[in-house]
């Protein structure tokens, strides 16, 4: 038997043990397998300040990168800098040898903008957050 210990704020070393026993369960099912290829990110800097203020966040692993985070501040919109952001994603999972892209967005977001860029929904989840939906997204990039 297991104890089972609630950690409201989860210890990083937690977390470690947790990723690293489901990574060498996945290894021990996948053929060539080894892991995450890589954490990818371009950011965007604001000239005024010089801080980071947006940017796309995106991980690869199995061919496919799973693109975690896109956020273009209101001074940059409509200007085509996250049609570029995504490109510019793409592009490197296609060097790493992905052959598709998945995310997700919330009806609030950016569906739309995704289906513009290729990306075709495989899955909502109503109701999450109440009031909205979570829409599931996917493209092919061979």
């Amino acid at each position: 038997m297991a104890e089972i210990a609630y950690e409201p704020e989860l210890q990083p070393e937690s977390r470690a043990a947790i990723v690293e026993g489901l990574m060498a369960f996945n290894a021990s099912k996948t053929a060539d397998f080894d892991g995450p290829v890589a954490t990818i990110g371009f950011t965007l800097t604001n000239p005024e300040t010089g801080m980071v203020d947006g940017g796309l966040t995106a991980r690869i692993g199995y061919a496919w990168m799973f693109v975690e985070l896109l956020f273009v501040p209101e001074r940059l919109r409509g200007q085509g800098i996250g049609r570029e952001l995504m490109l510019k994603a793409e592009a490197v999972a296609r060097e790493k040898g992905c052959v598709g892209s998945r995310l997700d967005t919330f009806s609030f977001q950016a569906r739309g903008f995704y289906e513009k860029l290729g990306y075709s929904v495989f899955g909502e989840i109503t109701d999450c957050p109440p009031g909205h939906s979570r829409f599931f997204l996917h493209k092919q990039l061979s």
